[in-house]
C-alpha cells in the first residue's frame, strides 16, 4: 500500500498524506464530487479533475499488482520462478512490461516451435544455440530422426529446432526492450494510398510519413479511420539493420559452424515474430494514448457546453428545420412547459413562406415569445434567413439564437422522451428539445447520450466504454458544481447528482408528485430507497427554493448547518436574513471583513470549509453559469457571400480540437482557426486559450467560395 500511495502523489505531485486520505475516501465509497466539495480539509482541496484522474490511476495500479500477482503465481506454478525474475516483476510500471516479462511462460496456441517442441526438438536446439558443438551438426541431427515423431530428415530436425530458437528470441523480453525502444525514439509512420486513384478524406495521408516520437493524436485517429475504410496501408518503418545486429551481437559467440544459420534465424525470428507483434503494440499504444487526449479534449468542450449560461424568465420557439418534412415548431414558456406545436413549410420543395410567416407571427403574439431557437442541422441557414426577415414584421420585439442540434434526434426517439411526452409526436420533439436548450442546456442535455453532443473529435473511434465513464464523470461534476432543483429536475438530472442513482432518481420525482414539493432537504429521507448514506453523498448538491429552511438553498452541507448558523449568529445575523435583499447586502459586506483562521479555530470547522461556507452565504442560491458567456442573440442574417477578408466578426467556439478551434461566425458553416492563429503567444494546447462556448472576435483570414470554408484568426 505504501508503494502504491507513494507512486500517485509522485505522478500527481501531491503529498503522501493526500493521497493516503483520499484512497481511504474513495475505498469507502464516497463520490468524486462529494468529495472534491466537502471533504477538501481531508485530500488538502484536490479538484474534481485531478480527483478523476486521481482514481483512474488508482484503479490502473491496483489491476496492475494484481496482474503481477498472477503471473508470478503461473511462473511458480510451472517451477520456472527465479529471484531475478520476480524482481523485474515487481518493477514493471506498466501493464505491457508485465506481459512482456511473461510471455516466455504463457501457455501458447499451436505455433511452429511447439510442435518442434513435441517431436522432441529442444535438445537439439540448445546444441545450437550454445554453439560449442565441433561434431557437423547434419550428423548431430540424425539422432533426432524419427517417423514416429514425424521428423524425416536431418535437415527437417535442423529446421524445427531453430523454429524453437527463433520463438525462444521473439519471447526475449530484453530484445523486446530495445526494439521498442528504437522504434519510439526512432521509428516512422508511413502511410499509403490503397488506391491513389480513388478519392477520399484521406489524400493528404496517400503519401505521407512522420516520426513516431511527434505525430500528433489527431493524425494518430484520422489514420486509423484511413486505415479501417480501407483507403490507407500503414506500416511502421524502422532501422532493422541496428536491430538485428543488436540481437546477433547477444547471441552469435564467433565465427562457427552455426553462425549463418542463427542470423537467418535472428532474421525470421524478427520479421515473422518479432515486427508483427511489436508494431501491433506500438500502434495500440499510440492509440490509446491519442484516444485518451480525444476523450480528455472531449470533456473538456462537454463541461463547457454542459455549463452554457442558462436563459432565465423567456418564452422560447423552438425551430428544428428540415426540408421535405416541414420545419417543426415547439412554443415553450419560461418553466420549461409546451405551449403550442407546429409545422410549417417555408423551405424547399414547398417554399410556402407566406403561410408559415403568418403562422408564426401569430404564435409570437398568442404566446409572448421573446426568442427563437434555430437547430443548426439541415436546412438552418434558409431557416435563418426565413426567421430573420419574417420577425422584422413582428409587433413584439424577438431575436434568434442558433442552437447545436447534435443528439437532439436521438432524444426524440428515446424512450425518455417518450415518458416525458407520450402525446407528442417523435418530430415535434426535436423541437421542443431545442428550444430547451437555449432556455437550459444543463437540464436538457443530460438527456442525450454525452458523446452523441457533438463536441470533440474521433469520439465514434475512440474506445467507448472509457470515452462513456469519461464523460460520465465530466456530466457528474457540471450537474453537482451548479446543484439541482429537487422540485424541478426530471430523472434525468437527478440521477448524476453525487450518491442518487436511476431508480432513486426516480423515486424522487414520485414522492414530488404523490407529496407536492420539498419543503427542505431533510425530507429527501423519507424517499424510498434514499437513506443516511445516499443523502451524505447528495444533500449539498440539492436545492430546495421556496422551503422552510433557507440554507437549502446553497451549497452550504447539512452537516456544516449549525456551524453556519453560529457564524451568522457571531454576526449579528440569521439564516432568514439570506431571503431578504436588503439585510444580504449587508451580510456580504460584514463577511468580506471576516478573520477566516481566526474564526475557523471558534467554530471548530476546517479552513477551507469555512470559506466555502462564506463563499455560499454571499450569495446565496446563484447559479455559477451566470458568469458563462450569453449565446450571441441575432436579428439579422449575415450570408457566406456578406464575407470578406479582413472582417472583423464576433462568434462562437462550437468545437475545440488539437488543431485549433471552429467558430460560428453566423455563417451556414463554422470557421477554422488554425492553432497557430489564437493568440500572438505560442499556443501548446488550444484549450489554454479557449473553451466551447465562449464568445470571440475574429478576423476573416481566407475564403474559400467553392468549399464554403472559411480561415479565421483570434489575433484581432
Amino acid at each position: 500500500m505504501d508503494k502504491l500511495i507513494n507512486q500517485i502523489a509522485e505522478e500527481l505531485n501531491i503529498k503522501y498524506s493526500q493521497a493516503e486520505n483520499t484512497i481511504k475516501l474513495i475505498d469507502e465509497g464516497n463520490t468524486i464530487p462529494f468529495i472534491a466539495r466537502y471533504r477538501k480539509e481531508v485530500t488538502g482541496g484536490l479538484s474534481d479533475e485531478i480527483l478523476r484522474t486521481f482514481n483512474e490511476r488508482l484503479t490502473y495500479l491496483r489491476n496492475l499488482e494484481e496482474r503481477k500477482s498472477e503471473v508470478i503465481k503461473s511462473i511458480d506454478e510451472q517451477g520456472k520462478l527465479t529471484d531475478e525474475l520476480l524482481q523485474g516483476i515487481a518493477i514493471c510500471k506498466t501493464l505491457a512490461e508485465v506481459e512482456d516479462l511473461y510471455r516466455p511462460y504463457k501457455q501458447k496456441k499451436k505455433t511452429r516451435a511447439t510442435v518442434a517442441k513435441a517431436k522432441g526438438l529442444e535438445p537439439l536446439a540448445k546444441i545450437i544455440i550454445e554453439q560449442t558443438e565441433t561434431k557437423n551438426i547434419n550428423e548431430i541431427a540424425k539422432k533426432f530422426i524419427s517417423e514416429e515423431k514425424e521428423v524425416l530428415t536431418a535437415e527437417e530436425a535442423i529446421a524445427g529446432a531453430l523454429d524453437i530458437i527463433a520463438e525462444d528470441i521473439s519471447d526475449n523480453p530484453k530484445f523486446r526492450k530495445y526494439i521498442k525502444k528504437v522504434c519510439y525514439h526512432e521509428g516512422v509512420i508511413v502511410t499509403k494510398a490503397a488506391n491513389p486513384e480513388e478519392k477520399s478524406n484521406y489524400e493528404m495521408y496517400y503519401d505521407y510519413q512522420e516520426t513516431v516520437s511527434k505525430i500528433p493524436s489527431h493524425r494518430i485517429l484520422a489514420i486509423n479511420r484511413g486505415e479501417k475504410e480501407e483507403f490507407l496501408k500503414v506500416k511502421i518503418e524502422k532501422n532493422i539493420d541496428k536491430i538485428l545486429f543488436y540481437i546477433e551481437r547477444d547471441i552469435i559467440k564467433g565465427e562457427t559452424q552455426f553462425t549463418q544459420m542463427l542470423r537467418d534465424t535472428i532474421a525470421d525470428s524478427f520479421t515473422r515474430l518479432i515486427e508483427p507483434s511489436v508494431d501491433r503494440e506500438i500502434r495500440s499504444d499510440l492509440t490509446e494514448k491519442a484516444e485518451e487526449k480525444a476523450i480528455k479534449v472531449f470533456g473538456q468542450n462537454a463541461k463547457q457546453l454542459l455549463l452554457g449560461a442558462p436563459i432565465k424568465g423567456k418564452t422560447v420557439m423552438g425551430f428544428d428545420p428540415a426540408y421535405r418534412t416541414g420545419c417543426k415548431i415547439a412554443v415553450i414558456d419560461d418553466t420549461g412547459k409546451v405551449l403550442d406545436t407546429e409545422t410549417v413549410y417555408p423551405t424547399a420543395p414547398q417554399n410556402d413562406v407566406e403561410t408559415a410567416k403568418s403562422k408564426l407571427l401569430k404564435l409570437i403574439q398568442k404566446d409572448n415569445i421573446d426568442m427563437i431557437a434555430i437547430g443548426n442541422g439541415t436546412a438552418s441557414r434558409e431557416s435563418e434567413m426565413f426567421i430573420a426577415n419574417m420577425i422584422k414584421e413582428s409587433a413584439r420585439p424577438v431575436s434568434y439564437a442558433i442552437v447545436s442540434e447534435a443528439g437532439a434526434s436521438v432524444y426524440s426517439a428515446s424512450k425518455l422522451a417518450t415518458e416525458e411526452y407520450p402525446d407528442i409526436n417523435v418530430s415535434i420533439r426535436g423541437a421542443i428539445s431545442i428550444a430547451r436548450r437555449l432556455q437550459d442546456p444543463l437540464s436538457e442535455l443530460v438527456k442525450i447520450d454525452p458523446k452523441a453532443i457533438g463536441v470533440g473529435q474521433y469520439q465514434h473511434d475512440v474506445n467507448q466504454k472509457k470515452l462513456a465513464e469519461s464523460l460520465t464523470g465530466v456530466v457528474e461534476d457540471s450537474v453537482n458544481s451548479v446543484g439541482v432543483d429537487v422540485n424541478t429536475a426530471t430523472p434525468s438530472l437527478l440521477s448524476y447528482v453525487a450518491g442518487i442513482n436511476n431508480t432513486i432518481a426516480k423515486n424522487i420525482v414520485k414522492y414530488r408528485d404523490e407529496n407536492g414539493k420539498f419543503k427542505n432537504r431533510k425530507e429527501l429521507l423519507k424517499v424510498s430507497k434514499l437513506g443516511k448514506v445516499a443523502f451524505e453523498q447528495c444533500a449539498g448538491f440539492i436545492r430546495v427554493f421556496d422551503g422552510n429552511n433557507p440554507l437549502d438553498i446553497t451549497a452550504v452541507h447539512p452537516e456544516s448547518y449549525d456551524a453556519t448558523e453560529k457564524l451568522l449568529e457571531s454576526i449579528g445575523f440569521d439564516k432568514k436574513d439570506l431571503t431578504d435583499k436588503t439585510k444580504l447586502s449587508e451580510l456580504k459586506i460584514k463577511l468580506s471583513s471576516l478573520d477566516l483562521p481566526k474564526l475557523a479555530r471558534e467554530l471548530e470547522i476546517g479552513e477551507m470549509t469555512l470559506t466555502d461556507i462564506v463563499s455560499e452565504l454571499s450569495k446565496p442560491g446563484r447559479d455559477p453559469r451566470e458568469d458563462m458567456p450569453k449565446p450571441i442573440l441575432r436579428s439579422d442574417v449575415l450570408k457566406f457571400e456578406d464575407l470578406r477578408e479582413g472582417m472583423v466578426l464576433t462568434g462562437t467556439v462550437r468545437n475545440v480540437i488539437d488543431f485549433g478551434a471552429f467558430v460560428d461566425i453566423g455563417v451556414k458553416h463554422d470557421g477554422l482557426v488554425h492553432i497557430s492563429e489564437l493568440s500572438d503567444s505560442f499556443v501548446r494546447n488550444p484549450s489554454d486559450v479557449v473553451s466551447v462556448g465562449d464568445i470571440v472576435k475574429v478576423k476573416v483570414l481566407k475564403i474559400d467560395f467553392d468549399r464554403q470554408k472559411v480561415s479565421l484568426s483570434m489575433k484581432v
